[in-house]
Parts: C-alpha cells; structure tokens; sequence
C-alpha cells in the first residue's frame, strides 16, 4: 500500500476541523432556546421544539468529525515528526491547553452557571456569580480536571496514548505488525470505496450506543474515569481517521458525494428524529426494539454526516485561502474559549423580547466575533498562539492598524 503524501497541505480538511469546532459553538448557543429544562445554565424566553432536532443531528456527528480529522493528522505528524516530536507536540498543544485552560475557564463556566440560575429567578449579580465561580477552586482535589467542555482534550489524550502503545507492541513483532497492518490496510480500503461501508460501520457503532446513558452520543464530562463506549467511539473514529492516512486518496474515496449516499443521510436522519420521540416512553411494549432501531440509525446518521461533510469541503475549500486558514487556525482558541462567553451573552439576550433564531445568530456571531479579537490581539502572535498552533502568526489587526497609521 502506498502511505499518503506527507507534506501535501490539504486545505479542506483544516477548513473542516475548523467547521467541526465552529459547529460546536452555535450547538451550545442553541441550547437556551430548548422548551424544556434539560439542566443547561438558562432558559430563554424564546424557545422552539424544532431546536430539539437541531441538537440532536449536530451532536451526533461533529465531534466525531473533529476525531476522524484528529486521527488522519496525527498519523502525517508521525510520520512526519517521528514518535518523539510527536510525543512532545501532542503534550504541547493537548495537554498543556487541557490542564491551563481548565484552571482558567473553571471558575467562569461555574459563574455562568450561578448567574444563569440567577437570570431565571429574575435578578443576576455578576460580582458574587464571578465571586462564587473563582471560590469553587478551593473545593479541590473535588472535580479536579471535570465539569468543563475541555473533556474532548483529555479523550484525545487517552486515544493518542492507546494508539501509539499498540502500535509500538504490535511492532515488537515485525511478522505480526507486516500482516496486521496489510489486513487493516484492505479493511480500511474497503470500507472507504464501498457503498455499504456506512453501514457496516454503523453496527459496532450502534452497539455502543446501546450501552450510553442516553439515547445517542453521551458527554463524558462528569468524571476523568473513561466511560468505555463513549471512548470505543471516538476511538473508532481516531484510528479510522489514522488509517485513511496510510494510503493516498483513501479520505476522497471514504467521502466521495453520491446519490445514494446523500438519500442514506436524508432517511437516516429522517427516521432518527422520529425515533427519538419515544425516548421517554419506557412503558411503550416496543420500547427496547425501538431504541435498537434509533441507535442503528443514529449510527448511519453519525457517520454518512462525517462523510458527507468532508466531501462538501473538498468539493468547495479545496484550495489554499487566507481566510479560510485563519479561521482554522483561530478555532482551536475559539472553542476552547467559548463556552463562558455563549452563557454570559444567553443570560444578556434571555428576556429579550426577540424571536430565538434572531438571538441564537447574534450570540453565536457575537460569540465567534468577541473570541477572534481577543485571538488575534492576544493570541495568534504570543506563546499561547505558538501552544495551540505550532507557531507565532502576525496579528492581522495589528497589521492592518499599522497600515492605516501609514497612510
């Protein structure tokens, strides 16, 4: 099998990891708008049912997304790098955010909370809120590394370290790692350019969403102790991501659009959203069967959605753009930032009197627009920039600042 290219710059992918985390933001924004209390840190008084369908097809597949891409450019990285740089780099730009960002967003995310229960009581006290969210550090060991949206680092950590210690023990056994690897090449191969390797991959993956708490994808943020089938998942997406590295072209193949793949997507999803009407209904005599059948589903869903949105990105972002890698580059520091800001802007807009999809653009715009300057001008040309990103960029705002001062 031929390994892909290792220093091809394949612009569509850096512009879909950017989606995925994008996606991610206007997904937590859109959680104060849900007609019902799901324990989100407020309600608006605006709220919609048809939200509800929103939530529940971008959370299934966009994390699984960023995984799959997480994967593919780990694979060039250490082939590229080697295990050592790889090893280092993965700790600088994973962990370090993982740990630092933790102590720092902490105490807000448990302000926002307060203040958010507050705005639904009618009165919102920012000093004691932002006083009781930086006293909740004294309560540690308690929840040390938990309770925040910075989970998906610490999972990424976990997969990246099972990764790379089975390979190094299946390589130990130069016969062994020859034949495995050839075997997993073919499986690989086959399931990126048959037409039914949706399906064969949504079983396994339906099989562990049977075992979440809830019905689809659960979030692992309650407690650092792995819960398996949530982590058998993105692992599944990771290696797979890691794999399609190995053999040029495989990615376009695995996400090549088709007809048939675009009707699977629809009808999945279609029958997805139907399914997940009965979630609450345990007395119904079909229950079990029913939410076999919203797994399975949910699992086609997930995946032809991972598909699908590669290869939309390929077709349209394939092509080296300023823009579009800025974007990327800012979008790590743009989800791990986020999260405080969307709930401080909900609380702002929750008694607006303003329809929800008006105030669900405006704070997920407002959102995106606040983290980019505080990127650009404290980030992007700092060591925290060269953390995330791999190296100082120049602040474009600077730049242009020093242009128009030039005139």
């Amino acid at each position: 099998m031929k390994t892909a290219n290792l220093n091809s710059r394949l612009n569509y992918l850096d512009a879909v990891r950017a989606f995925a985390l994008l996606l991610g933001i206007v997904f937590h924004a859109s959680l104060s708008f849900v007609p019902v209390f799901i324990g989100w840190a407020v309600m608006d008084i605006s709220t919609s049912s048809s939200i509800l369908g929103f939530i529940l097809v971008s959370h299934s597949f966009r994390m699984e997304l960023f995984f799959l891409i997480a994967g593919f450019f780990s694979h060039m990285t250490f082939h590229r790098k080697g295990a050592g740089n790889f090893i280092g780099s993965r700790l600088m730009r994973i962990a370090i955010p993982f740990v630092a960002g933790w102590f720092i967003l902490r105490p807000l995310i448990v302000s926002s909370w307060v203040m958010g229960g507050e705005s639904m009581q009618g009165d919102v006290n920012v000093i004691s809120g932002l006083k009781t969210g930086f006293q909740s550090l004294g309560q540690l060991p308690t929840d040390l590394l938990t309770g925040t949206h910075l989970w998906f680092l610490y999972y990424l950590l976990l997969i990246t370290a099972i990764v790379l210690v089975l390979r190094t023990v299946i390589s130990l056994m130069p016969g062994f790692y020859t034949s495995a690897t050839i075997r997993a090449d073919r499986i690989v191969a086959w399931l990126a350019n048959s037409r039914f390797s949706w399906l064969a991959v949504s079983l396994p993956t339906a099989a562990c969403l049977w075992y979440m708490n809830n019905w689809g994808m659960d979030t692992p943020d309650k407690s650092l102790v792995p819960q398996l089938p949530v982590l058998l998942v993105y692992s599944g997406f990771f290696g797979f991501g890691w794999l399609l590295h190995r053999q040029k072209g495989l990615i376009e193949c695995f996400s090549r659009i088709t007809r048939s793949g675009v009707a699977l997507c629809i009808v999945s999803v279609g029958l997805t959203l139907v399914l997940s009407a009965y979630q609450t209904d345990r007395g119904h005599p079909d229950w079990n069967l029913i939410r076999a059948g919203f797994a399975i589903s949910y699992a086609i869903m997930m995946w032809s959605l991972v598909a699908l949105s590669i290869g939309l990105f390929k077709r349209f972002f394939d092509k080296p753009s300023r823009f579009v890698q800025y974007i990327a580059d800012a979008s790590y520091w743009l989800y791990l930032i986020h999260l405080p800001v969307v709930v401080w802007l909900q609380i702002a807009f929750a008694e607006l009197p303003l329809h929800w999809s008006l105030k669900l653009m405006s704070i997920s715009l407002l959102t995106i627009g606040i983290s980019l300057v505080l990127y650009d001008l404290f980030v992007r040309s700092t060591l925290i920039g060269k953390t995330l990103n791999g190296s100082k960029k120049q602040s474009v705002l600077f730049r242009w600042g020093q242009a128009a001062w030039s005139v």
